[in-house]
């Protein structure tokens, strides 16, 4: 054996080499199965399980095994979600890789500009010394007042958007750490923290995410009963400040700080911004765009006019204003993180597919029937479980889509009152703490290099245990001192 071979052997990453071979006998096993039995709700509805059904399942396993230990880059990953669904006849090329270009990948790519456009103004180095001089020298506290400024900002705003513009912010904060690009348990619980909290505090109004609406028109449609804007607040804002909080000492508990101070650092961050000057004009025509294309999409919950208008042309058109301004160049495009646009858009398009083939239908059925003579607390929680689970490979809408009718229809036979199960739902669906791909702010986060897909998902799991223990308290104790009904008469 030469040495060269040897070299070859000794380079192998068989850890990762045995995951990938996994992902491979996952979908093979699942895909050449003989067919499942059909999914049956309680009004005696059949739901096949189709061939490409079946193949949906088997991508959907794939992909889980391959972004959980990241045998590949997951971007590439993404590229074998629409590859696979072609090869094997599960749905048409054009519909598959479409979908790597749908409206919300563009949202993230525009909103991953906004961050871009922060950092290269200096936008984000003013906002972080006018933060560090407030919240002081303690790292506890500045990651607290991270998680606070991130939470409130996804109340007005789409937390996509907050992630994107925070971020930077979290950059330039972590560079006063003064650890350089070396991962350290300070920023895994900043930047980790970062993507956990957008999702507790986007749970709190309909600005924060498109769920909400989708979720209040499901609702109405099935239990002819209007939820307002702000009776959805009024429930959701203590369980997302709740979760924001408890976040805090999650993290202050799995990572606490290597240190307990940066000693200097609010006189440091009074120098340095005072260094920087007064606003210059690239800095003012960046903030005016941004804070216009945050306007409109915040006023269009409240002004009929701008309803029809999409909220990706609208945040798109801030990308166009930054080059027609000669804010950004054709060079900063190489910046833009494409690995995670591709993450995006296979998220999409395993959703779609899992959506498209009826394999989610079928998913959700055969869980929810397992619930139809339990108990009513058991049922809401085991609906919350599986709507928690499903956000994390699909986007929430379509996990709040698949779930909530489902629920509804069997909620009157246990008694259990539909608007409970709406809320614990939309708790849920807002907090995917396992995949990168669950929500827009888990990959914007992904992009500090501060942890692996793998250590996301190893401590997303004691957070989602967190999470379904409040969303348990809200049931059972919050919610109905608060006048929500839980129950009903059989």
């Amino acid at each position: 054996m030469t040495t060269e071979t040897m070299a070859m052997r000794n380079s192998i990453d068989w850890k990762k080499m045995g995951f990938l071979l996994l992902g491979v006998l996952l979908f093979t096993v699942v895909y050449w199965m003989p067919p499942w039995p059909d999914a049956i709700d309680p009004m005696g509805k059949h739901f096949v399980l189709s061939r490409e059904a079946k193949g949906a399942l088997a991508i959907f396993l794939l992909a889980g095994t391959w972004w959980v230990f990241e045998v590949v880059p997951i971007g590439i990953t993404s590229l074998a979600i629409g590859t696979l669904q072609a090869l094997f006849l599960i749905r048409p090329a054009k519909t598959a890789f479409t979908d790597f270009m749908l409206p919300s990948v563009l949202f993230i790519f525009a909103s991953i500009m906004i961050g871009l456009v922060f950092t290269k103004t200096g936008l984000t180095k003013r906002l972080a010394y006018k933060m560090l001089m407030v919240v002081g020298e303690k790292t506890s506290m500045i990651m607290l007042g991270a998680f606070v400024v991130t939470a409130a900002l996804t109340h007005i705003m789409a937390h996509t958007a907050v992630a994107a513009t925070i971020y930077p912010l979290l950059v330039s904060i972590y560079a006063l750490y003064g650890e350089g690009d070396k991962k350290t348990r300070f920023g895994k619980a900043l930047f980790m923290g970062m993507a956990y909290v957008a999702g507790a505090g986007s749970i709190v109004t309909l600005l924060g995410a498109a769920r909400g609406a989708v979720a209040l028109g499901f609702y109405n449609d099935i239990m002819h009963h209007e939820i307002s804007f702000f009776q959805l607040s009024y429930y959701m804002a203590p369980v997302g400040w709740a979760m924001t909080f408890l976040l805090w000492g999650f993290f202050m508990l799995f990572f606490k700080p290597e240190k307990k101070s940066i000693p200097g650092l609010r006189a440091k961050a009074r120098q340095l911004n005072s260094e920087l000057g007064p606003l210059t004009a690239r800095e003012i025509k960046a903030a005016v765009i941004v804070i216009a294309c945050i306007v409109v999409m915040s006023l269009q919950s409240f002004v009929p006019a701008l309803k029809q208008l999409d909220k990706t042309g609208i945040i798109l058109i801030s990308s166009i204003l930054f080059f027609i301004f000669g804010i950004l160049t054709i060079e900063d495009l190489e910046e833009i993180p494409w690995n995670i646009i591709l993450l995006f858009g296979g998220a999409m398009s395993i959703g779609n597919c899992l959506w498209e083939t009826g394999a989610a239908n079928w998913l959700a059925v055969n869980w929810l029937v397992l619930f139809q003579k339990a108990n009513w607390f058991v049922f809401i929680m085991g609906i919350a479980f599986f709507v928690l689970m499903m956000t994390n490979f699909i986007m929430n809408v379509a996990a709040i889509a698949i779930s909530l009718p489902v629920a509804l229809v069997i909620a009157p036979y246990l008694g259990v009152a539909g608007e409970v199960i709406l809320f614990a739902s939309l708790v849920a669906a807002g907090m995917p703490f396992l995949l990168l791909v669950g929500a827009a702010p888990n990959a914007i986060a992904y992009d500090s290099k501060q942890f692996t897909p793998g250590e996301f998902f190893l401590y997303g799991l004691p957070a989602s245990l967190l999470l379904m223990v409040v969303i348990g308290i809200a049931v059972f104790i919050l919610w109905p001192l608060m006048g929500m009904p839980v129950t009903v008469p059989r």
